[in-house]
Protein backbone atom coordinates (compact mmCIF):
# COMPACT_ATOMS: atom_id res chain seq x y z
CA UNK A 1 0.00 0.00 0.00
CA UNK A 2 1.03 3.09 -0.64
CA UNK A 3 2.26 5.41 2.01
CA UNK A 4 2.26 9.36 2.53
CA UNK A 5 2.90 11.42 5.03
CA UNK A 6 0.94 14.61 5.26
CA UNK A 7 2.29 17.80 7.52
CA UNK A 8 -0.10 20.68 8.20
CA UNK A 9 -0.50 22.74 11.07
CA UNK A 10 -4.27 23.00 10.72
CA UNK A 11 -6.29 20.25 12.00
CA UNK A 12 -9.00 20.89 9.86
CA UNK A 13 -6.56 20.66 6.54
CA UNK A 14 -4.99 17.43 8.47
CA UNK A 15 -8.42 15.41 8.45
CA UNK A 16 -9.54 16.61 5.48
CA UNK A 17 -6.36 14.90 3.69
CA UNK A 18 -6.39 12.11 5.76
CA UNK A 19 -10.27 11.70 4.51
CA UNK A 20 -8.94 11.88 1.38
CA UNK A 21 -6.31 9.51 1.08
CA UNK A 22 -7.73 6.59 3.02
CA UNK A 23 -11.12 7.05 0.55
CA UNK A 24 -8.27 6.51 -2.56
CA UNK A 25 -6.73 3.40 -0.50
CA UNK A 26 -3.58 5.65 0.66
CA UNK A 27 -2.02 4.43 4.14
CA UNK A 28 -1.89 8.02 5.30
CA UNK A 29 -0.28 9.48 7.81
CA UNK A 30 -0.84 13.24 9.30
CA UNK A 31 1.56 15.48 11.66
CA UNK A 32 1.33 18.95 13.11
CA UNK A 33 4.44 20.94 12.33
CA UNK A 34 7.77 20.48 10.02
CA UNK A 35 9.98 18.87 13.15
CA UNK A 36 7.73 16.45 13.98
CA UNK A 37 7.09 15.34 9.87
CA UNK A 38 11.21 14.81 9.71
CA UNK A 39 11.04 12.89 12.39
CA UNK A 40 7.84 10.32 11.04
CA UNK A 41 9.64 10.99 7.33
CA UNK A 42 13.05 9.35 8.22
CA UNK A 43 10.66 6.55 10.21
CA UNK A 44 8.12 6.07 8.45
CA UNK A 45 10.01 6.53 4.95
CA UNK A 46 6.18 7.00 3.01
CA UNK A 47 6.51 6.78 -0.57
CA UNK A 48 5.20 10.60 -0.78
CA UNK A 49 5.24 13.60 1.57
CA UNK A 50 2.58 16.46 1.08
CA UNK A 51 4.11 19.23 3.26
CA UNK A 52 2.19 22.90 3.72
CA UNK A 53 4.61 25.47 3.75
CA UNK A 54 3.62 27.71 6.49
CA UNK A 55 4.33 26.13 9.64
CA UNK A 56 5.38 26.73 13.17
CA UNK A 57 8.37 25.24 14.18
CA UNK A 58 9.73 24.46 11.02
CA UNK A 59 8.73 25.30 7.58
CA UNK A 60 7.69 23.74 4.80
CA UNK A 61 10.94 25.09 3.26
CA UNK A 62 13.06 23.87 5.54
CA UNK A 63 11.32 20.49 5.60
CA UNK A 64 12.30 20.30 2.07
CA UNK A 65 15.98 21.26 2.81
CA UNK A 66 16.33 18.73 6.00
CA UNK A 67 14.65 15.75 3.71
CA UNK A 68 16.92 16.44 0.88
CA UNK A 69 20.01 16.41 2.86
CA UNK A 70 19.31 12.99 4.47
CA UNK A 71 19.88 10.17 1.87
CA UNK A 72 17.39 8.05 3.60
CA UNK A 73 14.95 10.54 2.29
CA UNK A 74 16.48 12.21 -0.60
CA UNK A 75 14.41 10.92 -3.13
CA UNK A 76 10.96 11.23 -1.93
CA UNK A 77 8.67 12.64 -3.80
CA UNK A 78 6.96 15.93 -2.08
CA UNK A 79 4.39 18.18 -3.28
CA UNK A 80 3.34 21.71 -1.45
CA UNK A 81 0.12 22.21 -0.52
CA UNK A 82 -0.55 25.93 0.38
CA UNK A 83 -1.91 29.27 0.39
CA UNK A 84 1.15 30.73 -1.19
CA UNK A 85 0.25 31.22 -4.96
CA UNK A 86 2.27 34.03 -6.33
CA UNK A 87 4.67 32.89 -9.22
CA UNK A 88 7.63 33.81 -6.55
CA UNK A 89 6.63 31.30 -4.07
CA UNK A 90 6.15 28.70 -6.61
CA UNK A 91 9.25 29.00 -8.12
CA UNK A 92 11.29 29.10 -4.70
CA UNK A 93 9.66 26.03 -3.49
CA UNK A 94 10.36 23.75 -7.16
CA UNK A 95 14.04 25.30 -6.96
CA UNK A 96 14.78 24.02 -3.47
CA UNK A 97 13.43 20.31 -5.60
CA UNK A 98 9.64 20.29 -4.53
CA UNK A 99 8.26 17.51 -7.01
CA UNK A 100 4.78 19.59 -7.32
CA UNK A 101 2.91 22.76 -6.20
CA UNK A 102 -1.19 22.98 -5.28
CA UNK A 103 -2.75 26.16 -4.21
CA UNK A 104 -5.04 25.54 -1.39
CA UNK A 105 -8.33 25.45 -1.62
CA UNK A 106 -8.41 23.05 -3.97
CA UNK A 107 -10.82 19.63 -4.93
CA UNK A 108 -9.84 16.07 -4.26
CA UNK A 109 -9.38 15.90 -7.77
CA UNK A 110 -6.57 18.11 -8.29
CA UNK A 111 -4.93 16.58 -4.76
CA UNK A 112 -5.35 13.19 -6.90
CA UNK A 113 -4.05 14.38 -10.08
CA UNK A 114 -1.06 16.15 -8.48
CA UNK A 115 0.04 12.62 -6.13
CA UNK A 116 -0.43 10.67 -9.73
CA UNK A 117 1.84 12.58 -11.32
CA UNK A 118 4.34 12.64 -8.91
CA UNK A 119 4.23 9.19 -7.57
CA UNK A 120 4.29 7.82 -11.91
CA UNK A 121 7.32 10.02 -12.18
CA UNK A 122 8.77 8.28 -8.92
CA UNK A 123 7.92 4.70 -10.62
CA UNK A 124 9.58 5.64 -13.48
CA UNK A 125 13.03 7.06 -12.48
CA UNK A 126 13.25 3.89 -10.03
CA UNK A 127 12.32 0.92 -12.58
CA UNK A 128 15.16 3.22 -14.69
CA UNK A 129 17.72 2.96 -11.86
CA UNK A 130 16.71 -0.91 -11.09
CA UNK A 131 18.17 -1.18 -15.02
CA UNK A 132 21.14 0.60 -14.62
CA UNK A 133 22.05 -1.28 -11.43
CA UNK A 134 21.33 -4.62 -12.77
CA UNK A 135 25.12 -4.23 -14.48
CA UNK A 136 26.30 -4.51 -11.10
CA UNK A 137 26.02 -8.40 -11.69
CA UNK A 138 28.18 -8.74 -14.65
CA UNK A 139 31.38 -9.86 -14.60
CA UNK A 140 34.53 -7.79 -15.03
CA UNK A 141 34.83 -9.60 -18.53
CA UNK A 142 31.96 -8.63 -19.60
CA UNK A 143 31.71 -4.91 -18.16
CA UNK A 144 35.18 -4.47 -20.05
CA UNK A 145 33.86 -5.40 -23.50
CA UNK A 146 30.74 -3.99 -23.48
CA UNK A 147 31.80 -0.49 -21.14
CA UNK A 148 31.61 1.81 -24.29
CA UNK A 149 28.04 1.19 -25.10
CA UNK A 150 27.61 1.22 -21.18
CA UNK A 151 29.93 4.10 -20.66
CA UNK A 152 31.49 2.44 -17.05
CA UNK A 153 34.59 4.41 -16.80
CA UNK A 154 36.41 2.02 -14.30
CA UNK A 155 39.98 0.42 -15.46
CA UNK A 156 39.87 -3.51 -15.72
CA UNK A 157 42.68 -3.56 -12.22
CA UNK A 158 42.46 -6.92 -10.37
CA UNK A 159 43.52 -4.68 -7.16
CA UNK A 160 40.70 -2.66 -7.19
CA UNK A 161 38.02 -4.73 -8.58
CA UNK A 162 36.50 -4.64 -5.46
CA UNK A 163 36.89 -1.31 -5.01
CA UNK A 164 35.14 -0.18 -8.24
CA UNK A 165 32.47 -3.07 -7.55
CA UNK A 166 31.51 -1.33 -4.35
CA UNK A 167 31.61 2.49 -6.02
CA UNK A 168 28.94 0.95 -8.66
CA UNK A 169 26.49 -0.33 -5.84
CA UNK A 170 26.97 2.68 -4.43
CA UNK A 171 27.63 5.74 -5.86
CA UNK A 172 23.67 7.22 -5.78
CA UNK A 173 24.16 7.35 -1.64
CA UNK A 174 26.63 9.17 0.21
CA UNK A 175 29.73 7.14 0.49
CA UNK A 176 32.87 7.89 2.58
CA UNK A 177 36.81 6.83 2.62
CA UNK A 178 36.66 5.17 5.28
CA UNK A 179 33.77 3.20 4.12
CA UNK A 180 35.17 1.77 0.95
CA UNK A 181 38.25 0.77 2.80
CA UNK A 182 36.25 -1.55 5.64
CA UNK A 183 34.57 -2.99 2.71
CA UNK A 184 37.74 -4.12 0.77
CA UNK A 185 39.77 -4.88 3.67
CA UNK A 186 42.32 -2.22 3.41
CA UNK A 187 42.88 0.64 5.79
CA UNK A 188 42.20 4.29 4.40
CA UNK A 189 45.86 5.71 3.99
CA UNK A 190 46.74 2.27 2.21
CA UNK A 191 43.74 2.58 0.00
CA UNK A 192 44.18 6.12 -0.91
CA UNK A 193 47.75 5.07 -1.89
CA UNK A 194 46.76 2.22 -3.91
CA UNK A 195 43.97 3.59 -5.80
CA UNK A 196 46.16 6.76 -6.40
CA UNK A 197 49.11 4.94 -7.93
CA UNK A 198 47.41 2.12 -9.91
CA UNK A 199 45.30 4.94 -11.08
CA UNK A 200 46.65 8.79 -10.82
CA UNK A 201 43.37 9.70 -9.26
CA UNK A 202 41.64 9.40 -5.90
CA UNK A 203 39.11 7.27 -4.56
CA UNK A 204 36.78 10.15 -4.65
CA UNK A 205 37.52 11.27 -7.94
CA UNK A 206 36.02 7.88 -9.18
CA UNK A 207 33.13 8.46 -7.18
CA UNK A 208 32.13 11.43 -8.66
CA UNK A 209 32.74 10.35 -12.46
CA UNK A 210 29.94 7.35 -12.15
CA UNK A 211 27.86 9.72 -10.53
CA UNK A 212 28.53 12.21 -13.60
CA UNK A 213 27.79 9.20 -16.09
CA UNK A 214 24.64 8.26 -14.39
CA UNK A 215 23.90 12.07 -14.51
CA UNK A 216 24.22 12.20 -18.02
CA UNK A 217 22.02 9.45 -19.37
CA UNK A 218 19.13 10.62 -16.64
CA UNK A 219 19.13 13.91 -18.15
CA UNK A 220 19.09 12.43 -21.37
CA UNK A 221 16.47 9.63 -20.60
CA UNK A 222 14.38 11.30 -18.36
CA UNK A 223 12.05 15.31 -17.89
CA UNK A 224 13.24 14.95 -14.09
CA UNK A 225 14.76 18.54 -12.52
CA UNK A 226 18.09 19.03 -12.03
CA UNK A 227 18.05 19.08 -8.52
CA UNK A 228 15.96 15.91 -8.73
CA UNK A 229 18.65 13.97 -10.58
CA UNK A 230 21.73 15.58 -8.15
CA UNK A 231 19.64 13.05 -5.41
CA UNK A 232 19.27 10.11 -7.14
CA UNK A 233 22.67 10.23 -7.98
CA UNK A 234 24.28 10.70 -4.59
CA UNK A 235 24.44 14.23 -4.15
CA UNK A 236 22.95 15.75 -0.55
CA UNK A 237 23.20 19.42 -2.20
CA UNK A 238 22.47 20.22 -5.65
CA UNK A 239 25.08 23.18 -5.85
CA UNK A 240 27.57 20.52 -5.48
CA UNK A 241 26.37 18.58 -8.25
CA UNK A 242 26.03 21.68 -10.63
CA UNK A 243 29.56 22.63 -9.62
CA UNK A 244 31.48 18.85 -10.30
CA UNK A 245 29.10 18.59 -13.90
CA UNK A 246 30.74 22.11 -14.67
CA UNK A 247 34.07 21.27 -13.69
CA UNK A 248 33.31 17.64 -16.03
CA UNK A 249 31.94 19.09 -19.11
CA UNK A 250 32.61 23.11 -18.78
CA UNK A 251 28.52 23.40 -18.96
CA UNK A 252 25.90 23.24 -16.64
CA UNK A 253 23.60 20.71 -16.50
CA UNK A 254 20.66 22.31 -18.32
CA UNK A 255 22.73 23.54 -20.66
CA UNK A 256 24.28 20.04 -21.89
CA UNK A 257 20.78 18.70 -21.69
CA UNK A 258 19.41 21.57 -24.12
CA UNK A 259 22.51 20.34 -26.56
CA UNK A 260 21.90 16.94 -26.49
CA UNK A 261 18.09 17.49 -27.05
CA UNK A 262 18.94 19.78 -30.03
CA UNK A 263 21.71 17.32 -31.43
CA UNK A 264 18.80 14.60 -31.25
CA UNK A 265 16.08 16.75 -33.32
CA UNK A 266 18.88 17.38 -35.56
CA UNK A 267 19.76 13.84 -36.41
CA UNK A 268 16.37 13.17 -36.62
CA UNK A 269 14.93 15.73 -38.66
CA UNK A 270 17.88 14.57 -40.98
CA UNK A 271 17.74 11.22 -41.22
CA UNK A 272 13.70 12.00 -41.91
CA UNK A 273 14.58 13.49 -45.24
Amino acid sequence: MTKILVIDAEKQARNMFLKCLEEEGFDAITVENGLVGIQQAQEYLPDLIISDIMMPKLDGYGVLRELRENPATAIIPLIFATILATLVDIRKGMELGADGYIIKPFTPEELLREITVCLGRQAFLRQWYAAQSRSVLKSPETETKKSTASEFIFPSDPKLRKVFHFIEANYHRQISLNEVALTVGYSSTYLSKLVRHQTGQSVQSWVIQRRMVAARSLLVETSERVEQIAALVGYQHPVNFFRHFRQYYGITPQAWRKAKACSSFIKYDTHQN
